[in-house]
């Protein structure tokens, strides 16, 4: 835990899937065909918290809907990848767009398209609920299942770690 814990400290930016991470793996298809999710307020919470405090915050989801980009552009979140078929491609433009190395990285994901990134990262991560397979690549498996609290988990804790959590900006005068 000790090692994990130190990771945590090295952490400069967080990426997520939203299917099974952000939202539970169950959904509701709607008369088009589309996916209708459920989200957590409190991951939602933690997501703007993070990016207000400079961390940023990138989506990787094999999901297609334009309401995913719009719900995290709300929050805050600048880096949507959508139909995402090769999620390590999407993971080198983000690293690339802010000169981050894959170990400045938490990486949350839940299932086997989620594992080439996971092994890239300095810290990959993982809901409860994950695969088997997702699960023996995680340094870190959240007691929470995807769509239930486990972004603001990881979250949570990489900012406690690096004393950022519930710490308002100084202000100059």
């Amino acid at each position: 835990m000790a090692k994990f814990k130190e990771k945590l400290g090295e952490i400069k930016a967080f990426i997520f899937d939203v299917d099974g991470v952000l939202a539970s793996s169950k959904v509701t298809i709607n008369k088009t065909g589309d996916l209708t999710r459920q989200m957590n307020t409190k991951d939602g919470y933690a997501l703007q918290y993070a990016i207000k405090k400079g961390y940023p915050v990138c989506i990787i989801t094999g999901g297609r809907e334009e309401s995913i980009k719009v719900r995290f552009n709300k929050l805050g979140v600048d880096d949507v990848y959508l139909e995402s078929i090769n999620k390590i491609v999407d993971f080198k433009d983000f690293l690339y767009k802010y000169d981050f190395k894959g170990s400045d990285i938490a990486y949350m994901g839940d299932d086997i398209p989620d594992i080439e990134v996971m092994k890239e990262v300095g810290v990959p991560a993982c809901p409860s609920n994950a695969s088997p397979e997702v699960k023996e690549q995680s340094d870190y498996i959240s007691p929470y299942k995807g769509g239930d609290g486990c972004v603001r988990d990881i979250i949570e804790q990489v900012l406690k770690v690096q004393k950022q959590w519930m710490v308002e900006p100084q202000i100059n005068n």
